[in-house]
C-alpha cells in the first residue's frame, strides 16, 4: 500500500545533470568509458562527501530566447528541452571548467589554449551570479554545442523529500584537450572513474553514492564505451522516474518504474528516520542552502 504524504509535496525545481564521458585510454575509443564525478564539500548540509555528477538548478538566462541562435543542433528541439541543455553546458563549465562550445561559424570545439582566458574571465563570475550564460556567449561570440548533449534520464525527487527537483540527465563526450577539474567550493575532489568501479568502491565503503546516482551509473555501465553509451541513450526512450515508497510487512521500500530501463527496481529504505537509500557511509537528508547543488535535496546526480 503506498505511503500517504503527511503534507503537500513541494513543487520540483527544474535542474540539469551532466555526465561527461571519455575513453579510459586516451585515443582508444574501444576502451571502457570513464565518467567525470565530483565529491561534495563537507560544509554542504547533506550528503557531504557523496560522489555525484556535476549539475545544478536552471537559471532564468538559460531559457533566454536569444540563445537559440547561438545553440547547435536540430531546430526541432523544443524551447523547454533546449534550456535544460544550455544549463548543462553552463554547469559543466562552472563546476568542471569544460566548455562545450565553439567560436561562432566554426565546427571545432574551443581548444584548451583558447579556453584558458575565457575561463579566467567568466568561470568565477558565472558561479557567483555576477554574469550569466548569455553574457558569456555574446561577449566571446560563441555557439553552445548543445547538439552534443544526449538525453539520458529524467528523475523527479520523491514527494517525501523536503526540497524537490525535476532533473534531466545528459551525456556528453568531453573534449579531449580540455581538462576537467572540480571548482573547489561546491566540490572538494574530482575523479574520472569507470561506472562499475564507482559502484564497487561504494559497496566497499570507499565512496558514497545516493540512490539515483547509483542507478544511473548502472545504466551507464551497460554502454561499455563512450560510443556505446551515447548510442544506447540515443535509441532509448527516456521515461520519467519519480520514486515512491510502499510498505510491506512493516518495512518501507523505494520503487522506480519498470519501463524506465533500470534493473533492480525496488530497494529497502533505511530504518532510521531521515535516512535515504545510499551505498557507502550513511548520511541524513537536511535542508539545502547551496545555490546549485542538488544532491542534498534529491536522489539524483
Amino acid at each position: 500500500m503506498p505511503d500517504t504524504p503527511k503534507k503537500e509535496a513541494a513543487p520540483p525545481r527544474p535542474a540539469t545533470t551532466v555526465l561527461l564521458l571519455r575513453p579510459s585510454r586516451r585515443g582508444d575509443t574501444a576502451s571502457p568509458l570513464e565518467v567525470f564525478m565530483v565529491v561534495r564539500h563537507h560544509q554542504i548540509d547533506s550528503f557531504s562527501g557523496a560522489l555525484v555528477f556535476p549539475g545544478g538548478k536552471l537559471e532564468d538566462a538559460d531559457g533566454d530566447k536569444r540563445l537559440r541562435a547561438r545553440s547547435g543542433g536540430p531546430e526541432n528541439i523544443s524551447d523547454d528541452e533546449l534550456k535544460f541543455r544550455i544549463a548543462g553546458v553552463r554547469e559543466a563549465f562552472e563546476e568542471c571548467g569544460v566548455l562545450l562550445a565553439r567560436k561562432r561559424g566554426q565546427k571545432a570545439l574551443i581548444a584548451a589554449a583558447d579556453l584558458k582566458p575565457i575561463e579566467e574571465r567568466w568561470r568565477a563570475k558565472l558561479a557567483k551570479d555576477e554574469a550569466n550564460i548569455l553574457d558569456l556567449v555574446e561577449a566571446e561570440d560563441l555557439e553552445l554545442a548543445t547538439e552534443l548533449m544526449t538525453p539520458f534520464a529524467h528523475w523527479i525527487t520523491p514527494t517525501f523529500v523536503p526540497k524537490r527537483f525535476d532533473t534531466w540527465f545528459f551525456l556528453a563526450e568531453a573534449p579531449e584537450d580540455q581538462v576537467a577539474l572540480h571548482d573547489g567550493s561546491e566540490s572538494t575532489d574530482s575523479v574520472w572513474i569507470g561506472a562499475e568501479e564507482a559502484i564497487d568502491e561504494a559497496k566497499a565503503g570507499k565512496r558514497t553514492l545516493v540512490h539515483a546516482t547509483q542507478k544511473n551509473l548502472e545504466l551507464l555501465a551497460e554502454g561499455g564505451t563512450v560510443a556505446g553509451a551515447l548510442a544506447q541513450a540515443a535509441k532509448r526512450k527516456v521515461i520519467t522516474v519519480q520514486p515512491w515508497v510502499e510498505t510491506k510487512d512493516g518495512k518501507r521500500y523505494l520503487h522506480i518504474p519498470p519501463d524506465a530501463g533500470y534493473r533492480n527496481l525496488v530497494r529497502e529504505m533505511p530504518a532510521q528516520p531521515g535516512a535515504v537509500p545510499q551505498t557507502g557511509r550513511s548520511f541524513r537528508v537536511a535542508g539545502c542552502h547551496d545555490k546549485n547543488r542538488l544532491a542534498p535535496c534529491r536522489p539524483a546526480r
